[in-house]
């Protein structure tokens, strides 16, 4: 099978996340299957361009990705050249996989697969939700949804999604959908943790018992309502880090000082990798994600894979596998009920590492890379029928 992923930008080693990492180590998991896949993309890596060849194809991994220069209208990832090159050849692929919403390359793929006849898939990767759009930017994405989104979804062949919280989420919009599929995102395996730490990581991980909130710093993160249940942990640090588009962490500061607990909270506003990730999770006693809206929460299953026991809220779709893994606590989002539980981590430490345990061998039988590749691999062909 020929597979073409369309995804807004796909630089995994600067500033972005997410849905970029999982899109990659899908990509890989499929190729290894014996598929064919191509990624075409933007070179857009926040206000500059990535330093990447434009226009011609690039191996990463086996994966073949074709990076498209974006000159203007950047926050919605306007390329001409890509709309060219899908036109040109979406007709050669057997299913394109649109990983956005509310961007121009997930319309004009949709628009050139269907003039093709070419079936898609899409993943709106957590954007469809009715809060969010309601707390951003409500008239321009309402009105994105009435004129395009809503019939890319429903002449799609499929939508995925990547737990049971997405998906009812998404029937709110009350829609005619095509099938909706739950397939997870898969977790990679640790790397070695070699090498001597940036100074910023020698200092945070020196700090114990440490807790750990690693991601993007987003308002819908909910680190807010962390600091407020932190200020009820005693003998504790938290390390907030994660890369800052939103210019979030000057607030975070303010908010810890007014909380009284700034000496006991590290925010390192930066993409963190390799081995200085890896120092972080081995250095922390728990891990939290207590975000107001999260569709899946790929850091979840990174610190269940690690054995690292987790808090997460409600609004976490991964909260389903802490449920049943027993890998951790799930909550809702009050401090109050957050603090409890940080604090129940923090001072039972042999809970913890049972937690971290169970969740462990969890994520290794149900969140492999190769099982998920299969499980889209079928949603890949019953699309193409």
């Amino acid at each position: 099978m020929h597979i073409l992923q369309v995804v807004p930008t796909y630089l995994p080693a600067t500033r972005y996340g997410g849905p970029i990492f999982s899109v990659h180590s899908l990509s890989r998991a499929l190729v290894a299957r014996g598929h064919k896949v191509d990624v075409f993309t933007t070179n857009i890596d926040g206000p500059v361009c990535g330093r990447v060849p434009v226009g011609v194809p690039t191996d990463l991994d086996g994966v073949r990705v074709t990076y498209f220069h974006s000159p203007l209208l950047r926050r919605l990832s306007w390329a001409p050249a890509l709309a060219r090159a899908l036109k040109a050849n979406v007709r050669n692929f057997d299913v394109v996989h649109l990983n956005s919403v509310f961007l121009w390359p997930t319309w004009v793929a949709a628009r050139e697969a269907r003039a093709a006849g070419v079936p898609y898939v899409v993943s709106p990767r957590g954007m469809l939700v009715k809060e969010l759009i309601g707390r951003r930017h409500p008239l321009r994405k309402s009105a994105w949804l009435r004129l395009i989104e809503r019939f890319t979804l429903e002449h799609a062949q499929a939508i995925h999604t990547t737990s049971d919280l997405e998906g009812a989420e998404l029937n709110k919009f009350q829609w005619r959908l095509p099938r909706i599929a739950n397939i997870p995102n898969g977790v990679e395996p640790p790397e070695a943790q070699g090498g001597v730490p940036c100074a910023e990581i020698a200092r945070i991980t020196a700090a114990a018992p440490l807790v750990l909130y690693l991601g993007r710093l987003s308002w819908k993160k909910g680190i807010d309502r962390l600091l407020v249940a932190f200020r009820q942990v005693e003998r504790a640090t938290l390390a907030i880090v994660g890369p800052d588009d939103e210019g979030l962490a000057p607030r975070l500061l303010e908010l810890a000082a007014s909380l009284g607990i700034a000496d006991r909270v590290h925010i390192l506003s930066k993409v963190v990798l390799s081995s200085d990730k890896e120092r972080l999770f081995a250095s922390a006693q728990l891990f939290v994600l207590p975000s107001y809206s999260e569709n899946f929460g790929n850091s979840v299953l990174e610190a269940m894979r690690r054995a690292l026991p987790v808090v997460v809220t409600t609004a976490v779709g991964a909260a389903e596998a802490v449920r049943r893994s027993g890998g951790g606590l799930v909550v809702g989002g009050e401090p109050p009920e957050l603090s409890a539980a940080i604090r129940t981590l923090v001072e039972d430490g042999p809970s913890a590492r049972a937690m971290g345990e169970r969740g462990r061998s969890y994520a290794i039988a149900h969140f492999g890379w190769p099982g998920v590749a299969a499980e889209m691999e079928h949603l890949y062909e019953n699309a193409e029928k």
